[in-house]
């Protein structure tokens, strides 16, 4: 494969080659504006409160690995190996602070003009370090043996592994607090469950015997099942992932594939293996013509960067599943 060709989906991809490594791993969230059940990884100093939306330092909060982190002040300066918790924290305005973000992040714009520090699963450690970042953050793609090994060399690096709309959310609110830019936060909180709100009201119509089951392929090969984020979101776009009997990033049994019968395929659109896209690999499949998807051209590419990357476009990844699966509903 020429990686260059499906550099946006890296994450995933990273995910699922790590699948084993990320399965144990927590999620960095907390206990405010977000409804998760999740276990609360904001820890506000003791006698010390938020007031007016302002970080009352010391502040400390836990990330997904269990570390615990004590900031006495806003970070200065911020590095990210992980194209999802750039967009995040771009979009709590902190450009100024990033000074470093991984080979693969490109989004928003500001981003592709910040230093390099190296691939998403194996960062750059002299680069990261030269750069004397007061935290760096990370995503579902580095395993925990990884950041470990960062950690050990000095590095401050907090991990994120989100595994629903309100793990993101959690995320994002975590970051505002550690930076004081907490009503940013809310306000891309705020946003975020409006657009999912839109959403699942207008496919809330779809009774339970017209949902419709549907097939997600990241990465040749490869498909997510429960306990993602990918799965929650076909779930919330009223659709039947047919991979839900499996758990985290796996790679598929083609002969259970024909058997389900997804009436919609999704897939990256810009994946390419041995100069043939995903869509033509999946098209080609021996049987695969027989998939009523295929049969009914219901084959519908998405934006591989908004489909590896759990951030604040993550609504907007919602609608085009949605879209996608239920197209008569958004016209």
């Amino acid at each position: 494969m020429n990686f260059k060709n499906w550099k946006n989906v890296a994450s995933l991809l990273s995910a699922a080659a790590l699948a084993l490594a990320l399965a144990g791993c927590g999620n960095a969230t907390t206990n405010e504006g977000t409804g998760t059940s999740q276990q609360p990884a904001q820890e506000q100093s003791q006698g010390q409160a938020q007031t007016d939306l302002k970080t009352q330092y010391p502040l400390t909060v836990t990330d997904a690995t269990g570390e615990s982190f004590t900031f006495e002040k806003a970070p200065a300066k911020i590095v990210s190996v992980s194209p999802a918790e750039t967009e995040s924290l771009f979009a709590l305005g902190l450009d100024d602070q990033i000074v470093g973000v991984s080979d693969y992040d490109d989004y928003p714009e500001a981003a592709t003009t910040k230093a390099k520090m190296g691939g998403i699963t194996k960062p750059n450690e002299e680069s990261i370090i030269a750069a004397e970042a007061d935290i760096v953050f990370t995503g579902i793609s580095m395993s925990e043996d990884a950041v470990k090994k960062l950690r050990e060399l000095g590095i401050t690096i907090f991990k994120t592994d989100p595994k629903s709309i309100d793990d993101v959310m959690n995320n994002i609110e975590t970051f505002g607090k550690i930076t004081d830019h907490q009503e940013k936060a809310q306000e891309i909180i705020t946003q975020m469950k409006q657009d999912v709100t839109d959403v699942t009201e207008v496919v809330k119509a779809v009774k339970p015997e017209e949902k419709k089951k549907v097939y997600v392929e990241f990465s040749p090969g490869w498909t997510v099942g429960k306990g993602e984020y990918l799965d929650e979101l076909i779930t919330l776009a009223s659709g039947i992932n047919v991979a839900s009997d499996l758990e985290g990033w796996k790679p598929i049994n083609e002969e259970n594939i024909i058997k389900s019968n997804p009436d919609v395929i999704l897939y990256a659109n810009d994946v390419v293996e041995d100069n043939k896209t995903l869509d033509n690999i999946i098209k080609s499949r021996s049987g695969w013509d027989q998939i009523a998807a295929i049969k009914n051209e219901a084959v519908v590419g998405l934006d591989a960067n908004l489909l590896s990357r759990p951030g604040p476009r993550t609504p907007e990844l919602l609608k085009e599943i949605a879209k996608a699966i239920y197209p008569d509903l958004f016209q």
